[in-house]
């Protein structure tokens, strides 16, 4: 068994105690950054970007390197925002990370609000997990009873407070800056940077976001160090443990911590309990519905940002999406263009228009009426989707690219055959 962190003290139907947590060494971070006079928040920014620490949403971005986005002479207020707005299909990480230690979330969040200077932190999460925004606000008066959220910590001159704000709902809030308009309570379209929410976020003041999953792990590499938060993981570029939410043709679904670079294969046979029974693997995506399909190919893969990258694919979220043999990947993935042509902003043109259009001649190719120049079509607007204001569209188009390049047979089959190969009783 690999060395739990994050999910180390999960409990069965209950979150930790503040009790607990302060038990098993928490807030002991906290504590020692605001009482030693020697310590500065820059320091915090080194030591996470000396540790490896990457943004844990999907993009990977380094933390320290965002936190040191902020100029040393930005006004005030600055604010720091989680987002917790975790909508991508597949992916239910956070919500098990709220649910498991809301005070590992909240210390970490304090210490990165004290590494830019950030008076106000803001919790953005998602409607639908209300017992997990409910359980942090309990926990956050009780932290702030205990001194550990106000005026003043530790007797130091940094204040913070924390608001947990719930979202409207859209996929679309959980992009960075579409996020920030949302929480200034206009529509959630993206921002195109510069300027960068760091220099000018919420209110035009500078703005970090992190996600639930990176907040968690600052504690640990403060009190624990660099090197330790390094030998967590397997693989030779990685740091720290990810946490992969499997789900799909497995035994066991469920959230896994394991140390970042562990094969693809481990995660499914030695935690997930394996394929269903008669099921036999043929494919999954890595990090959520925005990522490619990994082909059997890649079933030995190491889950690391840079294995991945390297070999051209995306680790994401870490959400392990898991299909069989029996599993029609043009369907899934027609189903997966149902949600995100309907998640779309609507804001820039290749994405309003693209996804629907993809949609459609997936649907046609799914029903039978499909044709053999709609597979260079469809390449063709996938490419257009490149040129869309924010991310969202191109990781829309993911999933479809990666069925043309891995499993563009299947596609042909279905053409050939004048219907799904999987419902006319084609496929074994």
């Amino acid at each position: 068994m690999y060395p739990q962190v994050l999910l180390k003290n999960r409990k069965k139907d209950r979150i930790l105690s503040l009790e607990e947590y302060r038990e098993m060494g928490g807030y002991k971070a906290l504590h020692d950054a605001l009482t030693d006079e020697s310590f500065h928040p820059r320091q915090i920014q080194e030591l996470l970007l000396d540790a490896g620490l990457l943004g844990r949403g999907g993009a990977a971005f380094p933390t320290g390197i965002k936190m040191k986005t902020v100029p040393d002479d930005a006004p005030h207020p600055r604010y720091l925002v989680c987002n917790a707005d975790e909508m991508e299909p597949g992916t239910f990480k956070d919500r098990v990370l709220i649910l498991t230690s809301p005070h590992q979330l909240i210390e970490g969040m304090i210490l990165a609000a004290y590494a830019i200077d950030a008076e106000i932190a803001i919790i953005f999460i998602r409607r639908e997990y209300e017992t997990a925004a409910r359980a942090l606000e309990q926990e956050i008066g009780r932290a702030r009873e205990a001194g550990y959220i106000g005026k003043n910590l530790f007797d130091s001159e940094f204040d913070c407070d924390i608001i947990v704000h719930r979202s409207a709902g859209r996929y679309i809030c959980g992009e960075g800056t579409a996020l920030l308009n949302a929480l200034e309570g206009k529509r959630a379209n993206p921002r195109k940077p510069p300027p960068y929410p760091t220099v000018k976020g919420l209110w035009q003041l500078p703005t970090e976001v992190q996600n639930v999953e990176t907040l968690c792990c600052i504690p640990h590499v403060l009190k624990n160090g660099v090197d330790w938060f390094k030998t967590l993981a397997v693989s030779k570029t990685g740091a720290g443990t990810k946490v992969f939410s499997v789900s799909g043709k497995v035994n066991r679904p469920g959230c896994y911590e394991l140390p970042m670079g562990v094969k693809l294969s481990e995660i499914i046979e030695d935690y997930a309990g394996g394929m269903l029974p008669g099921s036999r693997f043929k494919a999954c995506m890595p990090g959520g519905a925005s990522t490619q399909f990994l082909p059997e190919s890649m079933y030995h893969a190491r889950m690391d940002f840079d294995d991945l990258k390297n070999a051209g694919f995306r680790l994401g979220t870490g959400a392990v999406m898991v299909f069989d043999h029996k599993t029609c990947l043009v369907e899934a993935t027609a189903n997966l263009m149902v949600f995100f042509a309907r998640e779309s902003c609507g804001w820039c043109t290749p994405c309003r228009e693209g996804l629907p259009y993809i949609l459609d001649l997936l649907n046609r190719i799914e029903a039978g009426e499909g044709e053999v120049e709609f597979i260079p079509m469809i390449r063709q607007m996938c490419s257009h989707m490149n040129y869309s204001y924010c991310a969202f569209a191109p990781g829309a188009a993911a999933p479809v690219e990666s069925l043309l390049t891995y499993f563009e047979g299947e596609v042909m089959a279905h053409i050939e055959n004048r219907g799904c190969p999987f419902k006319i009783g084609k496929v074994n």
